[in-house]
């Protein structure tokens, strides 16, 4: 059986190091791990519990729901806007939260990291999408973290997927929630 990861990225940026992140992990999956970066985000409307109506849920938010559904796991690469999470993340987090005490994240794991401009690699955005997704209902893995500082510069000539570095730790986390997924599946 198959371990299915579902990506979400929160920077819409096309050339966003996130986005690269998230699509170098795809590629570095184990056999038996599929991580799929999920596509959508922008069109989801900000959550509103007056359209988050049974049946008639918005089709960009069922959507969501759906592929977070079919995921045993989930990765969230986050960049840091303002020293906190980006709106169209915190947004996805909104929605999969809903309904209350249904949340489509349930106990599934949860790894949040990413790369951001500054000296810390976004860990104040990282910080606040842990906190949201757990009490949204994700099993966060705490001591599954990667923060990349300097994205700009770093990144600036050379893809993250080129970074030996990167593609070693980022390597580590994908195994790592990998054996979380399995190990919650198993139970």
């Amino acid at each position: 059986m198959s371990v299915q990861f579902l990506a979400l990225v929160g920077s819409l940026r096309a050339g966003s190091h996130n986005r690269q992140l998230a699509e170098t992990a795809a590629k570095l999956a184990p056999a038996g791990t599929d991580v799929h970066v999920y596509e959508g985000l922008a069109e989801i409307p900000f959550y509103n519990e007056d359209i988050d109506v049974a049946g008639n849920v918005p089709a960009a938010a069922q959507k969501l729901r759906d592929a977070v559904a079919e995921a045993d796991a989930l990765l969230f690469f986050t960049p840091e806007y303002n020293g906190t999470i980006p709106a169209v993340l915190k947004n996805a987090i909104d929605w999969l939260s809903r309904p209350y005490g249904a949340s489509g994240i349930g106990d599934k794991p949860v790894a949040v990291l990413g790369t951001a401009f500054g000296q810390y690699g976004g860990v104040w955005a990282q910080d606040e999408a842990r906190k949201a997704v757990g009490i949204a209902g994700g099993k966060v893995l705490e001591d599954v973290k990667l923060s990349i500082p300097g994205s700009v510069t770093r990144f600036a000539e050379t893809h993250p997927g080129d970074d030996a570095e990167v593609v070693a730790q980022l390597t580590e986390v994908i195994e790592r929630v990998h054996g979380h997924a399995g190990a919650a599946a198993a139970a």
